[in-house]
Parts: structure tokens; sequence; C-alpha cells
């Protein structure tokens, strides 16, 4: 069953299989420069893309600094410490109720 195909693999135009033709290479070439180069929507987009991420991470930074920076005391609510009610606002209170 084993032909002399089956001891050396070749690719339809005769080149050993895993090698590119020029053709292939052109349409590597050609992707990339659609997709990088010049001044085109996709090289522009991909800035913008990257100049976001970068203020993303700049930005949350600068959220970790200040969280660490301002950690303000809890406070509390003495109910002594109020002011003691007026009649006025009892009489509020018990109308409510």
């Amino acid at each position: 069953m084993g032909g002399t195909w089956a001891l050396h693999p070749v690719a339809a135009e005769g080149l050993p299989m895993g090698s590119f033709s020029i053709w292939h290479w052109m349409i590597v070439l050609l992707v990339v420069m659609v997709l990088f180069g010049g001044r085109g929507k996709i090289s522009s987009l991909m800035g913008d893309f990257a100049q976001g991420i970068k203020a993303f991470k700049k930005g949350m930074a600068e959220d970790d600094k200040t969280a660490d920076a301002k950690a303000e005391p809890v406070k509390t609510i003495d109910a002594a410490a109020t002011t003691p009610k007026t009649e006025t606002e009892r009489r509020a209170e018990s109308a409510r109720s």
C-alpha cells in the first residue's frame, strides 16, 4: 500500500510541505499593510484602542492611590449628642404616628 509519495510528502506545486510560495508571502504582506500600514482607519483604531487601555490603567492606578490616601475614619451618630427636640417637633411626630 505504500507508494513513493508516502516517503516524501509534497505540496501541489511541487514544493516540500510547510514551505510557503511567493504568493503566500504576498498575501500575508498585503494583509499586514491593510491592518497596520499607512494612515488607514484600522491603524488609527488600533492606536486609539491602545491609548484607551493606557488611560484606563492610569485611572485605575490613580483610584487605588486616592483610596489609600483618603481613608477617612468611620463616623457614628451618638444619640446623646443630638439636640433635644422642641415641642413643635414632638407634636409633628405624634401626628404622623
